[in-house]
């Protein structure tokens, strides 16, 4: 915890010694965790955000944010497995969660192995992936009025979930005309589908990216479609209703029982590891760290807040693909200590592993 949150986590952990039943103690402490983990994770957020310096581990020592999420990736669905189990959901939904992390993972394993056969310019892929969002609102599976999806066999996939969040970092990575055009047209396609879970992860993701670049009129020109967008998935009607193991998630573990909601905790709380870790030693990359955890924070909050799917630890292979690709535009494993350079590779180079990326998923 933070230094002037400690006093807090002392008397938590004093007063549940003091409680005799096991099953009390474990409920109090859960109380206690969830009362103090948005400030724990807003004190982190607002490290990440400052523009000052800050002292940095030594020069010698290096991370990989991407091995980092990675692991963040499996801890969390093995957790989402756990609740899922505890509470009885189709030996069939287990199954997704897992073939989904399997087929992440090996996308991202094509990504290092992947040539540079295909040539795009820059912003072209966002613009694609903007369509194809675009023709889900049009052209996919309604649901209550809503067309967020697609039917693969049987399989509902949420494109939005896979792609919105590459989208996002691939723009903050690079803004330029063609990519600024796809967040617009994205905006357009959640208004029209309409998803307000998603036209939020747009638009605050965008509204952070501006935060930290004032001057990048790409940036503030995409966050104006953004909030458009945004403003129009508020005033229609969202009619929805929860489906067990995939929304209301959060409130569902901890009716259940403490050990199932401390689970399903722990599983959202690590989305955002590789954002905290990354932003607090990465000195040049606080941008895209910034942005990824505003994107998965707000998947997060409106999972609580709504019948939204609850990212990795609830029943859905689309935010499990979306999370472990999203982990591609994290920096590659860089020293510790940026020393005034970035180390993150913005550049166009074709051999690079954005533009690799880029050519998997237009496969």
């Amino acid at each position: 915890m933070p230094a002037h949150l400690q006093d807090w986590g002392s008397a938590i952990r004093l007063e549940t010694a003091g409680i005799e039943s096991d099953a009390a103690a474990l409920r109090f402490a859960a109380g206690g965790l969830c009362g103090l983990l948005p400030l724990i994770l807003g004190h982190h957020l607002r490290q990440m955000a400052t523009f000052s310096d800050r002292a940095s581990p030594p020069a010698d020592m290096t991370f990989h944010p991407r091995a980092i999420g990675i692991a963040c990736a499996i801890g969390a669905v093995g957790l989402g497995l756990g609740y899922l189990a505890m509470a009885g959901a189709p030996a069939r939904y287990l199954g997704v969660n897992a073939g989904a992390l399997i087929l992440g993972l090996c996308v991202l394993a094509a990504i290092r192995q992947a040539g540079t056969a295909v040539r795009l310019r820059p912003g072209t892929m966002t613009l694609l992936l903007s369509v194809l969002l675009l023709a889900t609102a049009l052209g996919g599976a309604r649901v209550d009025d809503a067309a967020r999806w697609v039917n693969l066999g049987g399989l509902f996939i949420q494109p939005s979930l896979v792609l919105l969040p590459l989208m996002i970092l691939d723009f903050a990575r690079s803004p330029n005309r063609r990519s600024t055009w796809g967040m617009i047209v994205t905006a357009a396609a959640l208004a029209l589908q309409p998803d307000r879970a998603m036209a939020g992860m747009l638009a605050t993701g965008l509204a952070v990216l501006a935060i930290r670049r004032p001057d990048d009129d790409h940036v503030s020109r995409a966050l104006a479609g953004a909030i458009a967008g945004f403003a129009a998935t508020l005033i229609q009607a969202d009619r929805l209703t929860a489906t067990p193991y995939v929304e209301r998630v959060f409130q569902s573990a901890f009716s259940l029982n403490p050990i199932a909601g401390m689970l399903v905790l722990a599983g959202a709380a690590l989305l955002l590891v590789p954002a905290m870790v990354g932003g607090a030693r990465a000195q040049g990359n606080r941008d895209i760290h910034a942005v990824f955890a505003a994107v998965w924070g707000v998947a997060l909050v409106a999972a609580a807040l709504g019948n939204y799917p609850t990212p990795i630890v609830g029943y859905g292979g689309s935010a499990v693909i979306g999370y472990v690709l999203s982990l591609a535009m994290l920096p590659k494993a860089a020293p510790a200590r940026s020393r005034g350079k970035d180390m993150l590779d913005v550049g166009t180079a074709d051999d690079s592993p954005a533009h690799r990326l880029k050519c998997v998923v237009l496969a």
